[in-house]
């Protein structure tokens, strides 16, 4: 059975918490149960339906929940529950599970909802003892549900619960929160006003924090961070200072749970007031509210969702009378379970002690390191003796401009001279280079594509005048953003080390690709971006057919011979096939598909989704795919093809990939800052080790930085891609979620984890 609660913890009065990407939950476990065989009943208007059972339970089909991955809040509700904190409320929602044979509860909610079940589950016993007692169940109906499963899911906008790298809805709350500031961006500018944003956050400043940093804010306010005494001056000398250095807007961001030192809360309204009296700026207040819990689901959110829904079938699947309570987790690509009532307990424990963070995290402390890196550190007073160029390569992506915002201002606050350079390896080459400063990328956060333009020229057709510039300009570090060119040009860069000592230098890749085709790190900024913008257009595509029966939309996703787009688009918007270079097909495959779209337009579901990675195969083109289908399914449905093209290369960054190049950004100067000390000799550069020049990536939850010359071994060159992609894993998930028959024994099962020290340190919010 499968619940969306809404009780607080410790029995307090419940709060309702409906948030993006529960109905993707509900969806995969209902799916995922009907898969391996078992019955599943929707329990309407959480545990209030518990209690009240009749018609708020009932069984699901297949069907029950199609068509609902893309829609906001809970298609089965989420109530208040008061009865449910007593045990006669408990006894009657024992009464109403055994009445229809229900032994396995699935329930999502936060930690207090999440309680609520392990108790109930503790009570088992001693509820179907008194059932027996009062003449309700009899004995046999009681031993043959003598065991509760309890399994559960953590929906969270606040992200504060210990153990995931990520809770659902988080990541669709940072999309509306991000929208609303780039709205008010535009009318900041025009009348160089000041506004103060509050969001969410009671006891968690996660959302003000992560959105802080993907806005630029120019102050934060957070409760587990309370600012030091004397911060209004400090505050209003920061406004001053940027608005006199010709910045036209000020954006300041303020959890709804900030508190001085002292305890005493900060509210939006008296930081309004003071910006007024001490600076005179026209200053305005949004509170965003409940507008964050709203919309339309991010793909990152629908994808979570699912990956935790068919985990959690699997927990319930595996579960032994010895086995607790558990809640399942994302730790990095991978679904785990962690105990329940453990996590519980730490977060618990964390909110015991006021102002600090409930879930002890290293990520969230660095983040706020950076943050507080990129918006309050001044400018470097002295000058190193260092000289760093930025450049883009490839095709534009989203998140480009992020990374080269922060990584200028962080190499400033190092001391270093830092170049931009135009048009890739082809403007070096041409001596496109200019020394940039503070306010030269002021505003790039939200901007999309490449503000220093980008081409994809590698260096081998312009070595020498590349090695020219680099002496002219001193260059002594290369910071190069972009896809595989990016990677491949570096390499070139390194492998001619040996004829040219000009290139003896640092040099760092950070990925920057829609096709997410880079080795040596998991994602690559745009493609998140890239992701969000497909399920769009294929949301938009899939409700042109609300009035139309029995047609089949082919969709061609761009991607290169990476199938990462299409596969995660794919399972964001609920395809029925995608198909991908990575996954070898037939044509026995597409005849199966076929078939498969045939018997589905028999049933109340006359729609289908296919997407085709462009390529995917060498003659199976989508024009192929569009005649084959046609030609098998005349007089059953109809097909259209759409090519969605560049506009996934479009759009303004989300709030994945600006936070994540901005962090790379830090992160990358920070490294090449430590490694020009190392090699620094005599008032000169010289480096020639293969750790000299890197790519750096997020690999599952850690930043490595992975040497080209070590990745060129494990880089298939004529297809641009990675030998090995962990995204492969979700293509199981694609398919079982359309009801294709595979064997149960390929699903690979999430590990039983305890609560460590090592699960707390996530990296939360990459």
């Amino acid at each position: 059975a499968l619940s969306f609660p809404g009780l607080c913890p410790r029995g307090c009065p419940p709060l309702e918490g409906t948030l993006q990407g529960m109905n993707a939950a509900v969806r995969a476990v209902t799916r995922m149960g009907i898969y391996v065989g078992a019955k599943v009943f929707l329990i309407y208007e959480g545990y209030e339906g518990l209690v009240e059972g009749g018609d708020n339970i009932k069984q699901a089909n297949w069907l029950s929940v199609s068509n609902i991955i893309q829609l906001g809040g809970t298609v089965i509700g989420s109530a208040r529950c008061k009865a449910f904190t007593t045990r006669a409320g408990r006894l009657r929602a024992a009464r109403n599970l055994v009445e229809h044979g229900i032994t396995n509860l699935c329930v999502i909610g936060g930690d207090g909802s999440l309680t609520g079940a392990d108790i109930f589950r503790s009570e088992w016993g001693e509820l179907l003892e008194e059932l027996v007692q009062d003449g309700q169940i009899s004995e046999e109906v009681a031993q043959e549900n003598s065991r509760l499963n309890i399994v559960g899911l953590v929906g969270s906008i606040d992200n504060d619960f210990c153990g995931t790298d990520m809770t659902i809805g988080t990541d669709s709350a940072l999309h509306r929160i991000m929208e609303v500031i780039d709205a008010i961006t535009t009318t900041a500018q025009s009348h160089q006003r000041t506004f103060v944003l509050e969001v969410m956050g009671r006891h968690c400043g996660y959302l003000a924090l992560v959105s802080g940093l993907a806005s630029g804010a120019d102050w934060l306010f957070i409760p587990e961070s309370p600012p030091e005494d004397g911060w209004e001056d400090l505050m209003c000398e920061r406004l001053g200072e940027t608005r006199s250095r010709g910045s036209r807007l000020n954006i300041i961001i303020i959890a709804e749970g900030a508190i001085d030192r002292s305890g005493k809360p900060i509210s939006s309204n008296y930081v309004k007031d003071l910006v007024v009296q001490r600076l005179g700026f026209d200053t305005r207040v949004t509170v965003l509210g409940h507008v964050q819990r709203g919309g339309t689901p991010s793909a990152f959110d629908r994808v979570l969702s699912s990956k935790m829904g068919m985990e959690a079938v699997m927990a319930l699947l595996e579960a032994t009378p010895d086995t607790p309570a558990c809640v399942v987790s994302l730790s990095g690509n991978q679904s785990v379970r962690l105990p329940l009532m453990e996590c519980v307990q730490v977060v618990s424990t964390g909110a015991r002690l006021g102002a600090t963070l409930p879930c002890p995290c290293r990520s969230f402390e660095n983040n706020w390191n950076i943050y507080k890196l990129l918006a309050h550190q001044k400018p470097a007073q002295e000058k190193s003796p260092f000289s760093l160029a930025i450049l883009n390569v490839g095709a534009p992506a989203a998140g480009m401009n992020a990374a080269v915002r922060s990584a200028v201002r962080i190499s400033i606050c190092q001391g270093h001279t830092i170049y931009a350079v135009s048009d890739g390896f082809e403007g070096l080459a041409k001596g496109q280079i200019r020394e940039v400063g503070w306010h030269d990328v002021a505003g790039w956060l939200g901007r999309g594509g490449s503000m220093l333009g980008t081409k994809r020229t590698l260096p081998k057709t312009c070595m020498e005048k590349i090695v020219e510039n680099v002496r002219k300009f001193n260059i002594q570090g290369l910071l190069v953003i972009g896809g595989f060119e990016a990677y491949e040009g570096v390499l070139q860069l390194v492998e001619a080390r040996g004829q040219y000592e000009e290139l003896c230098i640092i040099m760092c890749v950070i990925p920057a690709t829609i096709s997410n085709n880079v080795p040596g790190t998991d994602f690559s900024l745009g493609s998140d971006t890239a992701v969000n913008a497909a399920m769009e257009s294929c949301d938009r595509i899939k409700q042109s057919a609300s009035g139309t029966k029995r047609r089949v939309f082919i969709v061609e996703t761009m991607g290169g011979y990476c199938g990462y787009l299409s596969t995660v688009t794919g399972i964001a918007v609920g395809a029925d096939a995608a198909y991908v270079y990575e996954d070898p097909f037939t044509i026995h495959d597409l005849k199966a598909n076929v078939e498969h779209l045939t018997d589905k337009m028999k049933t109340d579901i006359q729609r289908g989704l296919v997407l085709r990675n462009e390529k995917c195969h060498e003659h199976y083109t989508t024009e192929f795919l569009y005649n084959l289908y046609s030609s098998e399914g005349k007089g059953i449905f109809d097909c259209r093809i759409n090519v969605l093209g560049h506009l996934q290369q479009g759009g303004a960054p989300t709030p994945f990939d600006r936070n994540y190049g901005t962090k790379l950004g830090v992160k990358a100067v920070l490294w090449m800052s430590e490694k020009l000390e190392e090699v620094y000799c005599k008032g000169r550069v010289f480096a020639n080790s293969d750790d000299s020049a890197c790519v750096i990536g997020l690999r599952k939850k850690v930043v490595a930085f992975s040497p080209v010359t070590e990745l060129k071994k494990v880089t298939d060159f004529e297809h641009r891609l990675p030998q090995e992609q962990w995204w492969l894993n979700l293509r199981l998930m694609l398919k079982m979620l359309a009801n294709y028959q595979i064997s149960l024994t390929e699903y690979i099962s999430g590990k039983m984890e305890h609560v460590t020290r090592r699960t707390l340190s996530i990296e939360k919010g990459f």
